[in-house]
Order: C-alpha cells, then structure tokens, then sequence
C-alpha cells in the first residue's frame, strides 16, 4: 500500500475524523495475487476486513473514479449474475479505474457494513488517488451502498444497486440527484421489484431497469446489466 490503512481511534470523547478511524484498526496486510490484483485483510475490533482490489496495470493511465462493491446479506465478493463483480473488476482496472470488491466483517448488520464500504470509498480515494467513487451493491447491500452513497455525498459520483431492498434506504432523498441506476428482475422470488420502486420514488432521482424473466441473483440477465452499465459508468469515471 502507498500508506498505512489506518491506526486505532484515539480514546476520548471526540468522534472518529474518518471511517477508517472508526473501524479502529489494530492491523493489515496485503499481498498481490496477481499483477493487478491485490488481498487486503484489516484487522479491527469488531472482526476481519478483507478487500480485493483490482488494480490499473503498470502503464495503463490512470483514471479520476473508482469503483466499490458489495454483496448481499451473507457477504460474498462475486456480486450477482455470472460474478458479476469479478467482471468489473478485471475489466475497469484494465481501462486504468481501481475496483475495490468488499468483503463485510460482520455480514447484516447494515451500520457496521456501511462502515465497512465507507473505509474501502476512503481508500479508494486516499491510497488509489480517485477523486471519487461509484458505490455499487447486491440486495442488503444496495441499502448500504445508498446509505454509503448519501453519508459521502461529496466523495460519490454515482450509485448502482441490483435487486435492492428497500428497508436501509429510508434516507435516499439524500442521494440528491446522484447518478442512480436500480436493476431488477421482474421475477424476484426475494424481494420484489417494487421494492426498487420504493427506492426511486424515496430518492426523487434515478432509472429502474427492469429485467424480464428474472429472479433476485439476476443470472439471466448479465449482458443486459452490462450493457446498460456500458453507458452508465463511463461518464463517472473517466476522463472526458
């Protein structure tokens, strides 16, 4: 890493100055797996924080934003679809834009997951050099990606959920006319799409896609989410 992930928060009655602060790191440590590829594990005091972060490969020009995504309920880093995480991943950094997939520390529990996404936006910032972020996220993990997106409001340039509930994003008026992309099937067997619906309408802002045929892991619909995120990522992310 360019600098250290962060260091535990001082004792007293001030609040952690940053997410990282507040996650109150006792350790880290990484290791590349691949050229490109970098497993960041962060010890705290409320469990294990690991990151793969995808990184622009020596001489790939650097872009302004990166990406963070995040799973569902149980966790996981693949995200939904055929991993679809995975494929953003290997892609976007190969256009010069870091991709930070996180792996929560302790998975449904929304506060400390949106701390958990919050730390991996900030280093994507202070050690990737983005200017900022698109928060991406899976069922559960669309509540924390807009609650993410709505506390960071000046870090954020857009946000993306797939399948989200609605109970975490009571707040999505917040989001302020952010970029917003929901996508859903319309054979959720979880959660319906109404509940993307509520979303929006809570928000004021944004598209629901809506994917024909469905269910909540949206494997059928992977070259739709692709497509459409072909024309919704680039203007938040790279140079123009």
């Amino acid at each position: 890493m360019d600098e250290p992930i962060g260091t535990a928060a001082p004792l007293g009655d001030e609040p952690p100055a940053t997410p990282l602060d507040a996650l109150q790191v006792m350790a880290s440590s990484d290791v590349m797996i691949t050229p490109s590829l970098r497993h960041v594990e962060i010890y705290t005091m409320r469990g294990l924080l690991s990151i793969l972060w995808h990184e622009p490969a020596d001489g790939v020009a650097r872009q302004p934003g990166a990406l963070v995504l995040c799973g569902g309920a149980m966790g996981g880093l693949l995200g939904p679809g055929e991993a679809l995480y995975h494929r953003l991943g290997v892609e976007w950094s190969a256009r010069g834009v870091p991709v930070l997939r996180v792996s929560y520390r302790r998975p449904n529990d929304l506060d400390q997951c949106c701390l958990d996404v919050a730390a991996a936006a900030q280093l994507a910032i202070g050690g990737a050099g983005a200017d900022q972020v698109v928060l991406m996220g899976h069922s559960f993990g669309g509540a924390v990606a807009v609650r993410v997106g709505v506390g960071l409001r000046d870090m954020v340039s857009g946000v993306a959920t797939f399948a989200t509930q609605s109970a975490g994003c009571e707040l999505a008026a917040g989001l302020r006319d952010l970029p917003f992309l929901l996508f859903h099937g319309e054979r959720d067997e979880i959660l319906p799409i109404q509940a993307s619906e509520m979303v929006q309408m809570i928000a004021g802002c944004g598209e629901v896609v809506r994917l024909p045929g469905d269910g909540h892991l949206l494997a059928k619909s992977d070259d739709a989410i692709w497509e459409r995120l072909e024309e919704f990522l680039p203007p938040l992310v790279l140079n123009t």
